[in-house]
């Protein structure tokens, strides 16, 4: 997730691929994740939908952030 640039999204598939796992775990990793605005999992997007967001305010506070990013856009 670090490793996703400002303003650009990835899939958990995406990651997934990158490292030989299924999507499942990097979903969970998101969701595990205990400081996500400092290790940016709102980032990291599904293929057909925004997914889920474990920080404060949820996949509300997920499109705002995007939003922030100018990132949002892309996924429209």
């Amino acid at each position: 997730m670090l490793a996703i640039p400002k303003g650009q999204t990835r899939t958990y598939g995406e990651i997934a691929n990158e490292l030989g796992v299924p999507a499942q775990p990097v979903g969970q990793a998101c969701g595990a994740n205990p400081i996500p605005v400092i290790i940016p999992c709102h980032r990291v997007v599904g293929a057909d939908s925004l997914g889920g967001f474990s920080g404060f305010g949820g996949v509300e506070m997920k499109v705002a952030l995007l939003k922030h990013e100018s990132a949002y856009s892309l996924l429209l």
